[in-house]
């Protein structure tokens, strides 16, 4: 089974069961719905935790979560540096000109020239647009944002983005 990394607790929040999320998914809220389930991968456990949600909110830049029968700091302080993830199985379709970051992390960037740029290698979520963080070969990253006037072109199945740089983008 193939499964996809949405988080990573990295602390406890409170007495009450409260975890601190680094988050790594491009969906939270659908990510962290009450209801959900979700798969909490340890070091050392041979198999996934499974956990339902039972609360979610955002708290400075982190995500907090509880889970349903973990009401405690003594049953969730075990899980610091686990990771949640999904199964491909809940990913959903998503609309035209929409993607995971799954499908974008590990594609070539290049202009409209022609111009290799670098490897997609992270994905930020400031605000307002995404931002993709490119290797370059120079070793100095290109901070490219998703935005209409620059990403000209998204080719997930050739792994290859092509883009229109601004003026001072790439300097």
């Amino acid at each position: 089974m193939k499964w996809f990394h949405v988080g990573t607790i990295v602390n406890t929040h409170g007495i009450r069961g409260e975890v601190r999320v680094i988050s790594k998914t491009d969906f939270a809220d659908e990510r962290y719905k009450i209801g959900n389930t979700l798969y909490l991968f340890m070091d050392n456990a041979s198999q996934p935790i499974e956990v339902k949600v039972k609360s979610h909110r955002v708290h400075k830049s982190f995500d907090l979560l509880s889970f349903e029968g973990y009401d405690n700091i003594n049953l969730v302080e075990k899980w610091k540096g686990g990771v949640l993830k999904v199964p491909e199985s809940q990913l959903g379709k998503l609309g035209e000109g929409e993607f995971y970051f799954h499908e974008i992390i590990g594609c070539t960037v290049v202009t409209e020239d022609g111009e290799t740029i670098g490897v997609v290698k992270e994905i930020l979520t400031p605000g307002a647009n995404d931002v993709w963080v490119v290797r370059r070969e120079n070793g100095k990253d290109a901070l490219i944002p998703y935005i209409a006037d620059v990403v000209i072109d998204v080719n997930v199945d050739e792994k290859l983005i092509t883009i229109r740089p601004m003026e001072g983008l790439l300097d």
